[in-house]
């Protein structure tokens, strides 16, 4: 190493410098290959994107091969103490609901005794009654001898068949044992306990549970929870408030949800086609061009999502999206006739199930679209092959360039070894002519002496 960081001592050239310019032009040999590698990782990056987008669309779309879009209903509640969900059963109408009585569940505690207290000195059975009315029932829970307030407690509740739920409650003299039914309604509620000598019921704390109460178009209805559900088929009722005021529900078509599932498919659409627009885009002579300009796996998909977009489904009602006022622009976009599409919308509910869900999976437009659509953004699919592809051929220039970052090395050091000898070998002739110089100045001064 001492020879080369002194090149050029000898001769008094710049041979390092010299060495450095070589070294220099060797490594430009590399830029053609980093050229293609950061092109092969500037396409992968896109194909991610363009996935993404992919996956957008494929996602809107799967709302529309679902039959249950189209059948969407809605519900209005003009009052309070009523919530109103619907299902796609539900029918269209009005409904007058009127509550009387809330669901609650029934509660009992027991007489005052202290914390520490034994309530039993033999393993005992503390039996619970349930049924406010018709059908009585009850159950025994296991209490271990020796067994405080908190004992008994926590066996209670950790019999998950018990029915009640225990508490313990400071009354400013003592405590109480408080139970609770876990389930609303008649038949669930605690009517009373005993089997503890020591631990009785206070009849004054009894509070017996109760369904709920409502009357729907003049017809009486019971449940036993606050949540009463097909009382109007396919609409589900949450109970709030027992004010006996009528609450009006009107149920109607949710045309608005179904509008907004197609325009969030034709959103997705049109912000994937300028996705791959940009990526696409040849800019002019100077700017910088799209990453996937020319990209034979670009023109692919466009080519079947074109077909999918613009062949005709069938012999149906509704068989092209241009029908239903969906067209393709100059760019390749889709654009909407608003008022065709409303009135699709508002009057042919059915056609466009049929046209866009179909009678199976794949039978529809969408279903025929998510089949394209998953053949593109699969883990086999053809962006993932893409980018499979360009990733081996990174893997094939890191290659490359590691063999032509050592095929350079190889280089600047036989530039180094070279330069050595010639600075060697000039230092030699250096020296050598100053012998000569200082010869021929003897002799001349020896011939100016005689």
């Amino acid at each position: 190493m001492a020879s080369i960081t002194a090149l050029g001592v000898g001769s008094g050239l710049d041979l390092s410098g010299l060495v450095d310019q070589l070294k220099a032009a060797e490594q430009q040999k590399l830029v053609p290959i980093l050229e293609q590698k950061s092109a092969q990782q500037t396409k992968i990056s896109a194909y991610g994107r363009l996935e993404s987008a992919m996956d957008r669309v494929q996602t809107s779309i799967a709302a529309l091969n679902d039959a249950a879009t189209f059948k969407q209903q809605k519900s209005t509640v003009m009052g309070d103490g009523v919530l109103a969900t619907t299902g796609e059963t539900a029918n269209a109408g009005r409904y007058e609901v009127t509550v009387t009585q809330l669901a609650r569940a029934g509660s009992a505690a027991s007489n005052s005794v202290a914390l520490d207290q034994e309530l039993t000195a033999a393993d005992a059975t503390l039996t619970l009654n349930f049924g406010a009315g018709g059908t009585q029932t009850s159950y025994d829970v296991a209490i271990s001898a020796g067994s405080t307030l908190a004992d008994v407690r926590d066996q209670i509740n950790a019999d998950k068949e018990s029915g009640v739920t225990a508490s313990i409650v400071n009354d400013g003299t003592g405590y109480r044992l408080a139970l609770s039914s876990k389930e609303t309604g008649q038949n669930a509620s605690l009517e009373g306990f005993s089997g503890l000598a020591s631990l009785t019921m206070d009849a004054a704390t009894q509070r017996s549970g109760q369904d709920a109460e409502l009357n729907v178009n003049g017809i009486a209805i019971t449940s036993k929870t606050n949540r009463v559900e097909e009382a109007i088929q396919g609409v589900t009722l949450d109970l709030t408030e027992a004010s006996g005021d009528p609450v009006t529900l009107v149920i109607e078509r949710d045309e608005a949800s179904l509008r907004e599932a197609i325009d969030d498919f034709v959103s997705n659409y049109n912000e994937m086609k300028s996705t791959v627009g940009r990526m696409t885009a040849y800019n002019g002579e100077g700017e910088t061009s799209g990453e996937l300009i020319g990209d034979r796996t670009v023109r692919t998909i466009e080519d079947r999502l074109r077909r999918d977009i613009t062949d005709n489904l069938g012999t149906g009602d509704i068989s092209r999206l241009s029908q239903l006022g969906i067209a393709i622009d100059e760019k390749g976009r889709l654009k909407v006739d608003e008022d065709k599409l409303d009135d699709a919308v508002a009057n042919n509910p059915e056609g466009l199930s049929a046209f866009f869900a179909g009678e199976t999976e794949e039978g529809g437009f969408a279903g025929r679209l998510n089949a394209t659509l998953e053949g593109i953004t699969a883990e086999n699919g053809i962006i993932q092959s893409s980018v499979t592809s360009a990733e081996q051929r990174v893997d094939s220039l890191d290659v490359r360039k590691l063999r032509m970052e050592a095929s350079i090395e190889r280089s600047t050091e036989r530039y180094r070894k070279q330069f050595g000898q010639l600075d060697g070998l000039i230092a030699q002739m250096n020296s050598m002519s100053s012998y000569l110089s200082q010869q021929f100045s003897m002799l001349g001064n020896m011939q100016n002496s005689n």
